[in-house]
């Protein structure tokens, strides 16, 4: 008689480093990086020991590896990818890149995560743009409130996935429609969604990504991406680009030294030394892991976590800072002390315990990861309730 089979359970914890002296929920500000990172650190180090070890082929396959295992998350192509320091490089790439009228605008969220304003705040001088902050109209910022806000005179949607303070997630796609239904394009900052998010570019709509590494991504910092659509490549203005982005950048026997052009994909705005040894080694193993592990299988499992946090919070002192809904909430929640004056104090209440939350803009967040379980939350609570 055949038996049913019974999946796996695996212990993500075993992936990890155990950090014995406090309860990390703080992923959304630092991820700590896996066992499997820090053995390609440990490997990339032995390689720059002894130079002569390391084939040319070495500058070009780390990179490759990663460019394939983000287009895998993000359902997109490899040569649509740059390979950049963080969130802001691709910011810039499409504020320099743009032809710009003057009056153009650029639509955004109010209390957005800073980038977003000084990427196109100093725009408004250099090109004449007009730089359009919208607030929300309930508690929590929505595609409607965005849309309502869109003129003819539109030319960029700049947002947030999800965003940095609450961890509300956007529709994304009811604003791509929107944009394109007019000629206007959509940037999202998927910094705090891609890797714990499922997520496909076309299901998005948007024609811009960016994100940085060393979130959701498990890499460390100075890593990230720029997505950008195959079709929007050579329409987005080339400024200076790094020198292995020309045609030809592998013979290292014959390189272009005459007018050299950038090739025909996104490599024209990786950052330069794309094939940094440290910090390409540790995400491109993280990436695979991320993709091991899935996407689906974090968000599930954050939400369980912050759904049991909010379940747990003491109705008389705190309240929930996130949307409750799933289909709203990206992979962590907030809450604030009921006297908002308070929050502050339960924050350093909360560090002074070793429970690693992080502030933002008066509300306490907390993300978790794989490596938590209930046990951490109750420890949170604890500290709460004390």
């Amino acid at each position: 008689m055949a038996t049913a089979s019974v999946p796996v359970q695996t212990d993500w914890r075993q992936e990890w480093f155990e950090i014995e002296d406090a309860t990390y929920l703080n992923l959304a500000g630092q991820s700590p990086m896996p066992k499997v990172s820090h053995r390609a650190v440990i490997a990339a180090l032995e390689l720059k020991k002894f130079p002569h070890r390391i084939p040319d082929s070495a500058f070009f396959d780390v990179p490759n590896r990663i460019r394939a295992s983000i287009a895998k998350l993000i359902g997109g192509k490899a040569e649509e990818v740059a390979l950049t320091t963080g969130a802001s490089t691709g910011m810039a790439a499409v504020a320099y890149g743009l032809n710009w009228e003057p009056g153009d605008e650029v639509v955004t969220a109010k209390g957005e995560f800073p980038m977003q304003y000084t990427t196109w705040k100093p725009m408004e001088a250099r090109e004449g743009i007009k730089v359009k902050i919208v607030a929300p109209r309930d508690r929590y910022i929505a595609a409607e409130d965005i849309i309502a806000a869109m003129t003819p005179k539109t030319r960029v949607v700049s947002i947030s996935h999800v965003r940095f303070d609450t961890g509300g997630m956007i529709d994304a796609a009811k604003i791509a429609a929107a944009c394109h239904a007019q000629g206007a394009l959509l940037l999202l900052d998927v910094s705090q969604s891609c890797g714990a998010v499922p997520m496909s570019v076309d299901a998005l709509g948007a024609d811009f990504l960016v994100c940085a590494g060393y979130k959701w991504l498990l890499g460390p910092f100075g890593t990230g991406f720029f997505w950008a659509k195959s079709e929007h490549i050579a329409r987005v203005r080339s400024g200076p680009f790094y020198w292995m982005a020309t045609g030809g950048a592998d013979n290292f026997a014959a390189l272009a030294t005459n007018d050299p052009k950038p090739g025909r994909d996104a490599k024209r705005w990786d950052a330069a030394e794309t094939a940094n040894y440290l910090n390409n080694a540790a995400v491109d193993a993280s990436l695979e892991f991320v993709l091991r592990a899935g996407p689906d299988t974090v968000l599930a499992h954050n939400h369980n976590l912050i759904d049991f946090m909010f379940e747990r919070l003491p109705k008389d002192r705190c309240v929930p800072a996130s949307p409750l809904e799933h289909s709203l909430r990206g992979p962590y929640g907030c809450f604030t002390a009921r006297k908002p004056e308070g929050t502050a104090a339960l924050y350093e209440r909360l560090r002074k315990e070793n429970v690693v939350t992080s502030l933002r803009e008066g509300n306490i967040r907390v993300s978790p990861y794989l490596y938590n379980t209930e046990r951490d939350i109750d420890r949170l609570i604890s500290v709460i309730t004390a």
